[in-house]
Parts: C-alpha cells; structure tokens; sequence
C-alpha cells in the first residue's frame, strides 16, 4: 500500500479495481453509502440483456461523459477507456486480493446466482451452460488474473498517476472503510 488515509476525506474521483470475482461493486457501493460518491456500476453500461456486450464506443462515450464530471466512483476500468479514465482519477483503490480468494468468491456468486436465478446487471441471469461457455465468467477470471493484478501493482509502484491504495485482503478494506471522514 502506498499511503495510508485515513480519517481524510475521499478525492472526488475514485476507481475500485480488481480481478474479477474480488468484489469491486460491493466495495464501490460501500465506499458509496460512507462517503456519498454517486456509485457507477460498470457492468450496468457495459453489458445489455442476455449478456450482449455494449458497443465499445458507446461504451466510450458514456464512460466519457462520467468521468468528465468533478465526482464519480466506478467499480472497475476496462481496458479500452482506461485511457480515459486513468488521467482524471485521483485515487486507485486496489483489491489485490489471492487468487483463490477471488475466484472462490466469483464461483460461489456464480453457481448461487444460476441456481436462484437473481438477476445480476441489466436483469442479466447466471446459468450453468454459460458457466462452462468459452466467454465464462470463471474463465475468464483464469485468462485475466495476472494482466489485471499487474496493472494495479504497476500503478502503486509508478511515480506518476493517481494515488493507489493496495489492500491484500479484504480485512484490511474493512479497516481502512471504518476509517474514512464521512461527508
């Protein structure tokens, strides 16, 4: 971890980043609800009804417009607008979390999700075929695990860019949450 902050208020402009299957929209929206950040689920923008992928420049133009705005958290970055994204962000808060950590959490909210049919994103539902499927969630948790883990690292260790905050365990979130200036 880079800094510690606490008891200082949150930048207006926060990312929560992580592999997939840590937990970045239960930590964004947390972080929300402490903070009063208006919270942009990523995945609500991203994905349409039946898992059809947003086109990618509209996916462009609507991140565009959310971070041309003074305050917004968002729960994740693609990497086809990080390079929109990484300029006007002023804190990176990183879910560096193990590997079977993420994926347990990501397997288990994927069967839990195909057997009670809750909706996940844009009523979006998970289901055992699509669990299996080449665009699997859990595989591609497998495919960009290091890619993702080794962008975060390399922003907390470069000199430049937005402050990184790293947390290796989600106790150590939990702390650093307590900690935060409420509005």
């Amino acid at each position: 971890m880079r800094a510690q902050r606490a008891s200082r208020p949150l930048p207006d402009r926060v990312l929560v980043y992580g592999v997939t299957g840590s937990g970045k929209s239960t930590a964004a929206l947390a972080i929300g609800a402490r903070t009063g950040h208006p919270v942009t689920l990523v995945d609500e923008l991203t994905w349409l009804p039946g898992w059809v992928p947003v086109e990618a420049s509209r996916q462009r133009e609507v991140i565009g417009e959310i971070v041309a705005g003074e305050r917004w958290l968002l729960d994740s970055a693609y990497g086809d607008w990080l390079d929109l994204l990484l300029p006007r962000t002023q804190l990176v808060i990183g879910l560096d979390y193990p590997r079977w950590l993420s994926l347990s959490r990501l397997v288990r909210r994927t069967v839990s999700g195909a057997i009670t049919k809750e909706p996940r994103c844009n009523g979006n539902v998970e289901s055992f075929r699509k669990m299996v499927d080449r665009s699997s969630i859990i595989r591609w948790h497998f495919q960009s695990f290091a890619r993702k883990r080794d962008r975060m690292r390399g922003w907390a260790d470069a000199p430049d860019g937005p402050e990184v905050l790293l947390f290796r365990h989600p106790r150590e979130l939990d702390a650093w949450l307590t900690s935060l200036a409420t509005p």
